[in-house]
């Protein structure tokens, strides 16, 4: 089945009355005075496209109407008729020469007044709502009363936005205060409405922290790149010479002060809620990471948010934007060998209750396969073994001499991967476009190889394992949908809100097409005879699918295509691969069940699983070990001049060789403790590695040629033991 094949296909069935959902009741008579449907006539392919009988739209079809359509509709409004045959060959034009600018600039003193940039309007400051006086007396009113509508509209008008603040408080709201020694706030009024407020309804409470909160979101999403960065830097630093003071002595003891660290962490929420409602962030996630916090308890502060939530006692795991990856990871990692231990534990346990001689192996996850059946092996032993699942791995291939010591398992990892992701096997469509893959939507009676999937990602993090799987982001966000397995097995899991950002993601190319569907300016129901209805090919028969209850029978129009969109992508990320991702997911869980998935995001899940594709050789160079080298000696001096001139596919070759994988752990190079060993053999030999202690054993080779030779002969050849 070819890739393409496995595109959804968008339909372009007869129109039928429809309306859109924010036109309901307005539209009930206009639907039904649309015209009948059209007989489409029997058949998988009849009708599906009115330009074409017995054609099916294809997705380069669908977007290259939508280019069309757009051109023309620009073509019929335009006074000139020019014609673009292509809407790409308009962004491609060169620009104007300098003498074609200086004949078409127009003086925009002579220019009609129709020709020149609106002025804008200058903004609408509020006026006092209220003045000091005027509030005590409506207070006192409610004492009588008790009626709060009159102070409640105070309230929600003033902590309405800033502007209303300073209205209410500053003493002339068009004059700034700089000094120390006057605000120009009326301190008197602040502290009258502060006090009123502590003896309000619970209700008028909420709606004064709400306005303050959005209030100050709306301000700091606002801010310049600069000034944002600021004040995140400002309060990072302020926890970090709290934890570490440089003059202790200058500090109050943290039992008078404990309420720093918690308000300075609340205020960098508030900071990263902005930043998130920003699209594009105003600067990346990773510029809220605190890397003071790797030098502290980390498992006393995971212990502590565990026992408490987010209520009583402060830990900074109910701030988990500012723990850097690295932080997470030994997080998770201390975690896993906690449940690594409790379960031999209880294995060993067991043993000896019933009177049986305890065995080494029964603390390990023992996987025997054969590399020729390495799928089926693989997933009979899960399935045969899976409370052993949160043991220590360990990986024997059948008829192979080698032991185990974290190189096999690397290899295992390696090469089930490889296989299950071959778009021969069916399993993932690979998308030229994104360089991705994605679930393959066809139906199947077993899903199991699924879940097999899961577990291998999910035993990757439990054994700090990198793996080179390319899932889009978006995979990684409905993996954490929920990020706790939950206890309703009736309740959806790996769904999650999808947008035009996720698809193009997967599929550029049709997430294009539809952006400009949203943008059409002509009339989207005439020229494209859309309905809510989709079409795939499954095994070469045609299946439609509607998006919404009788879809079929929908009209895409100009009112409702940001519905027709939206459940398209839904349809596509969602609902169409819904069995094949419910078991993906619980197979990651069944592994990785722990609170501290719910520290992470779903961009540092997938560096977590994956590692990062971004090799820095040099930072390898300068970390690395010599045994019987000296980094001095001269064949060291051409491996690293040898090794720093490959292009990036022989760089991954490399480490792939010496490590098992060709992608970097999350600590970077240094956390691979890769050693370069002097192996006192004939330098016709090639090298060997011992992938698991990431170790290279290297002739003492007496020319560069003969290393470079040597080393892309080894490095292109390095799986499997040969004693099979």
């Amino acid at each position: 089945m070819s890739e393409a094949d496995r595109v959804p296909l968008p339909a372009a069935p007869p129109v039928a009355a429809a309306a859109a959902p924010e036109e309901k009741k307005g539209k009930e008579q206009e639907r039904e005075k649309l015209p009948p449907i059209v007989s489409a006539g029997a058949g998988a392919t009849a009708g599906l496209d009115r330009g074409s009988k017995g054609q099916i739209s294809t997705l380069s079809s669908f977007i290259s109407t939508v280019n069309q359509k757009k051109e023309g509709a620009e073509n019929r409004s335009s006074p000139t008729h020019l014609v673009f045959p292509n809407i790409k060959n308009v962004r491609d034009l060169p620009p104007l020469c300098l003498d074609v600018r200086q004949k078409q600039r127009i003086s925009t003193d002579t220019s009609p007044s129709e020709m020149k940039a609106p002025v804008p309007p200058e903004p609408v400051i509020p006026t006092q709502p209220k003045t000091l006086k005027d509030f005590q007396e409506d207070v006192e009113k409610v004492k009588s009363s008790g009626d709060w509508k009159t102070v409640y509209d105070f309230y929600l008008t003033t902590f309405d936005s800033f502007p209303e603040l300073n209205a209410a408080f500053k003493k002339d709201t068009t004059t700034s205060f700089n000094t120390i020694e006057d605000s120009g706030i009326n301190a008197k009024f602040v502290n009258a409405v502060y006090d009123a407020l502590l003896n309000t309804p619970q209700d008028i409470q909420k709606t004064v922290l709400k306005g303050i909160i959005n209030s100050l979101l709306r301000e700091w999403k606002g801010l310049s790149q600069k000034r944002f960065k600021q004040l995140v830097e400002r309060l990072l630093q302020f926890i970090s010479l709290r934890l570490f003071p440089a003059k202790p002595e200058e500090f109050p003891p943290l039992t008078k002060c404990s309420w720093w660290m918690p308000s300075a962490s609340k205020v960098l929420a508030l900071l990263n809620a902005a930043n998130n409602l920003v699209h594009p962030p105003l600067i990346p996630y990773t510029d809220f990471y605190n890397s003071t916090l790797d030098h502290i308890d980390l498992m006393d502060e995971y212990h502590t948010w565990q026992s408490f939530g987010n209520s009583h006692r402060f830990s900074f795991c109910q701030y988990p934007f500012v723990i850097s990856i690295a932080a997470k990871k030994i997080i998770i990692q201390r975690d896993s060998e906690q449940q690594m231990i409790s379960i031999a534990r209880q294995s060993l346990v067991d043993k000896v209750s019933r009177r049986q001689r305890p065995d080494m192996n029964m603390l390990f996850l023992n996987m025997k396969v054969r590399r020729t059946h390495l799928v089926s092996d693989s997933l009979d032993e899960l399935t045969r073994k899976r409370a052993d699942l949160k043991k220590k791995l360990k990986v024997t291939f059948v008829g192979e001499a080698g032991l185990d010591m974290g190189g096999l398992t690397k290899e295992w990892f390696l090469l089930l991967i490889r296989q299950i992701f071959h778009p021969d096997y069916g399993m993932f469509t690979y998308h030229k476009d994104s360089h991705c893959h994605w679930f393959s939507s066809f139906k199947c009676d077993n899903y199991s190889e699924f879940r097999l999937v899961g577990i291998l990602m999910g035993l990757a993090v439990y054994n700090s394992i990198t793996l080179d799987i390319r899932f889009p982001p978006c995979c990684y966000k409905k993996l954490l949908s929920p990020p706790i397995v939950p206890s309703d097995q009736n309740t959806p899991v790996g769904v999650c809100s999808v947008t035009t950002d996720d698809l193009c993601q997967i599929m550029p190319e049709l997430a294009h097409g539809l952006s400009e569907l949203l943008s059409y300016e002509g009339n989207v129901e005439e020229d494209f005879y859309s309905t809510f209805q989709v079409f795939q090919e499954e095994f070469g028969i045609i299946k439609s699918y509607n998006l919404r209850p009788g879809g079929d029978k929908i009209p895409v129009t100009n009112q409702n295509r940001k519905e027709y969109v939206q459940l398209y992508i839904d349809f596509l990320l969602n609902k169409s691969i819904y069995k094949q991702f419910a078991e993906f997911y619980y197979g990651f869980h069944s592994v990785c069940a722990s609170n501290a998935l719910m520290l992470l995001r779903p961009e540092e899940v997938e560096i977590l699983v994956c590692g990062s594709p971004e090799l820095d050789m040099h930072a390898l160079q300068r970390s690395t070990q010599y045994d019987g080298y000296a980094k001095t000696d001269l064949t060291i001096r051409y491996f690293w001049d040898v090794v720093l001139g490959f292009p990036l596919d022989l760089q991954k070759k490399l480490l792939h060789f010496t490590t098992g994988s060709d992608r970097v752990p999350v600590g970077g190079m240094a956390d691979l403790n890769f050693k370069i060993s002097k192996n006192e053999t004939s330098t016709n030999w090639l090298p060997i590695a011992h992938t698991c202690f990431n170790q290279l054993c290297l002739p003492p080779y007496k020319s560069k040629k003969d290393l470079k030779q040597k080393l892309i002969i080894g490095i292109s050849n390095s799986e499997g033991f040969g004693l099979e």
